[in-house]
């Protein structure tokens, strides 16, 4: 089994981050993460989204022989695109928290970066047909890039975050609605007492069951 994480932004070391969860998630696979030199820093609201769509595109086309793919940014830039191009099932991590959510009946809200990235984010879960389930998305106020460096400070904040978003909202569950919160899960739920659902790991789990099925379908087919 195969996966492709393409990280949309240009940041290196989240690329390597969100590999390493995705490995420890699915310890079976072959996980390989593929970094966006074109695209921005990070994906900070709709504007950087679009810069960064040509460049994954093309990581799309290139990933040919990959048993599916995964968007490794929240806001699941240019998924739709991507799955035009792409021969196999391609993934958001966005779009995977929202379904793990819902596989686990529990209605959450979202915790983001900046409030920049709350209207794509609502868009997305309306378009997915996820409106239902969601009790809310709220932001931390802190950057990408001040996330993915994970300091003391800032898993304070993000901690205060998560849980006044579940007092706020009444959500059973917080999705964590940054790829760079993914390493800091296990600590953030700890420090917060809020189960957590990480997209990372949730599009591991999601991507091979995708890719499973199609397998299956096929030599069904041909049987």
């Amino acid at each position: 089994m195969k996966l492709v994480y393409i990280n949309p932004n240009a940041t290196a070391s989240m690329t390597r981050a969100i590999v390493a969860e995705a490995r420890a998630a699915l310890p079976d696979a072959e996980i390989i993460g593929v970094t966006n030199t074109d695209g921005p820093p990070a994906i900070e609201g709709p504007e950087d989204g679009e810069r960064a769509v040509p460049g994954v595109l093309r990581h799309v086309r290139a990933a040919a022989d990959a048993d599916a793919i995964v968007i490794a940014c929240f806001d699941d830039t240019g998924l739709d695109e991507a799955r035009q191009v792409a021969p196999c099932p391609v993934l958001g991590i966005g779009q995977a928290a929202y379904q793990m959510a819902s596989l686990m009946g529990a209605r959450f809200c979202v915790v983001t970066s900046l409030a920049v990235s709350i209207p794509v984010i609502r868009a997305n879960i309306e378009a997915r047909g996820f409106s239902g389930g969601c009790a809310g998305v709220e932001a931390s106020g802190l950057p990408v890039l001040t996330i993915d460096e994970a300091s003391e400070e800032t898993r304070g904040q993000l901690s205060d975050s998560i849980r006044r978003a579940r007092a706020d909202t009444g959500a059973q569950a917080v999705v964590l609605g940054c790829a760079g919160m993914a390493p800091l899960r296990a600590d953030l739920q700890r420090r917060s007492g809020v189960t957590l659902i990480d997209g990372v790991a949730a599009s591991a789990h999601l991507a091979r069951a995708a890719a499973d099925f199609l397998a299956g379908a096929a030599t069904a087919a041909e049987g």
